[in-house]
């Protein structure tokens, strides 16, 4: 997939951030991929045990990026497990 017009936003330059980005989208779409429930922390460490740098800022906006259109229209769940800390797992379709 190529990062050209998919990321966008005021401070995004593609040189700088496109492939870092893409990298961590599919990183996330791949560790959310067994349908698990996980909270954006256990995520995000499951990305630095992949050797993908990530923050848990960026992880939320992965997961938010794989519920856009152009990036699948991925249907990522979210349940509230108590005030203020979620879990998030990507439905997978079979």
């Amino acid at each position: 997939m190529s990062t050209l017009q998919l990321f966008d936003g005021r401070t995004y330059d593609h040189a700088r951030d496109g492939e870092r980005l893409l990298t961590q989208l599919e990183a996330v779409r791949h560790v959310l991929a067994d349908g698990r429930w996980r909270t954006i922390a256990e995520i995000r460490r499951e990305l630095d045990d992949l050797g993908i740098p990530s923050t848990e800022t960026s992880v939320s906006s992965r997961i938010r990026d794989l519920r856009k259109a152009k990036f699948g229209a991925h249907q990522v769940d979210a349940r509230c497990i108590e005030r203020g800390l979620w879990a998030y797992r990507l439905e997978v379709i079979a």
